[in-house]
């Protein structure tokens, strides 16, 4: 019986490691870090227009790629694009987006 509570325990605190832990509504962190960034070709650039690449996303099981995207320019803000950081507890997503 010890054998298979031990073996239950360890078995559920291995897989703890791959859990996302949500620190707030926008912001996402992962116990592993993000593959590489995919290579992207960027298309010429349409007058009030800013590209914006694409990133790894994480949707709560595992890595998705956005791709990247033409997004209006909205004047008076500046686009950042999403990043991954790597902090105390994990790779922290920032979702970047339009900043005044």
């Amino acid at each position: 019986m010890k054998r298979i509570l031990c073996a239950a325990a360890a078995a559920v605190l291995s897989t703890a490691a791959f859990l996302p832990i949500q620190a707030s509504a926008d912001t996402v962190i992962i116990r592993t870090a993000p593959p590489a960034p995919r290579h992207e070709v960027v298309p010429a650039l349409r007058h009030g227009y800013v590209w914006a690449p694409g990133y790894w996303n994480y949707n709560g099981h595992r890595y998705v790629w956005v791709r990247g995207h033409m997004e209006r320019e909205r004047h008076g803000y500046a686009y950042r694009q999403p990043e991954w950081r790597q902090g105390d507890h994990g790779w922290e997503l920032d979702r970047g987006g339009w900043r005044r």
